[in-house]
């Protein structure tokens, strides 16, 4: 079965940081593309960034300078650098899989999901 395990969600004061991780298992990992995704409350799922198979990035403006995306194809896992967060970047935070690389990714991109990991930002 294809799974994506999110992980590294918390709660961090304002200015902090947090690395999420998301590992991949069930699939060729070298053969998606993967991104990540944040929903808050009462908003559209919204996406952050995406890297290819041969690491190729892009990152939303909102987050472009604080935020890195990375891959370790040995251990099968995605990473999101989270610095400098703001209470704005509260959220669940999403990591998805994709057939194909494709900037700005957005939700119908993605085939795989895995179950969301919460990040609050204090002020």
């Amino acid at each position: 079965d294809v799974q994506l395990q999110a992980s590294g969600g918390g709660l961090v004061q304002a200015g902090g940081s947090l690395r999420l991780s998301c590992i991949a298992s069930g699939f060729t990992f070298d053969n998606y593309a993967f991104g990540w995704f944040r929903q808050a409350p009462g908003k559209e799922r919204e996406g952050l960034s995406c890297i290819s198979s041969d690491s190729a990035e892009y990152y939303a403006d909102s987050v472009k300078g604080r935020f890195t995306m990375s891959s370790d194809a040995e251990k099968n896992t995605v990473y999101l650098q989270m610095n400098s967060l703001k209470p704005e970047d509260t959220a669940v935070y999403y990591c998805a899989a994709s057939t194909y690389y494709t900037t700005p990714g957005v939700p119908h991109d993605y085939g795989y999901w895995g179950q969301g990991t919460l990040v609050t930002v204090s002020s």
